[in-house]
């Protein structure tokens, strides 16, 4: 199958018309808008006038990308705080931004998906011997982006899983 060629905009206002609907129908980051522009043809001061617009309009708002982010990636994919904040920091998503984030997750919420995770997963480990089964758990939760401290507790407090 052949790729079509990405059509090239000459004018600023064909970018910001395109971009305006690139973000209306997802929230992005500035990293995502900035790489769609490229790719599109927009260079330069062109470039920072579309995403200043888009900022004024309020189709870019990087605090409302990380809340939603962290929030979407915790309920549907089930990944920790840790997993999170490294996905937003490779989008160079500020500490500010980051930190309202992570507001985003429930404490009480959190420990029961952690639970869940762990029950899930034992169910698939046919390790017999205890020690070695925990490890696997802990490993499997720690690379989902649980706090090993967290993961940890719940495995010497919950005897079933």
């Amino acid at each position: 199958m052949e790729k079509k060629p990405v059509q090239k905009y000459t004018s600023k206002a064909d970018a910001l018309v395109k971009l305006q609907r690139y973000c209306a129908y997802q929230d992005r980051c500035h990293k995502e808008v900035r790489s769609k522009l490229i790719e599109l043809g927009t260079y330069g001061q062109d470039l920072e006038d579309v995403i200043a617009s888009l900022i004024e309009e309020n189709f870019l708002n990087e605090e409302r990308f990380a809340r939603s982010f962290a929030r979407g990636k915790f309920r549907i994919k089930q990944w920790g705080r840790n997993r999170i904040r490294q996905e937003l920091k490779i989008r160079n998503i500020s500490e500010y931004c980051l930190r309202k984030a992570m507001e985003e997750i429930n404490e009480e919420d959190y420990l029961m998906t952690l639970k869940e995770v762990l029950e899930r997963r034992a169910l698939q480990i046919a390790e017999v011997d205890d020690f070695a089964r925990k490890g696997k758990l802990a490993q499997y939760a720690m690379s989902r982006g649980f706090e090993t401290e967290m993961v940890w507790k719940i495995l010497a407090d919950g005897g079933d899983i």
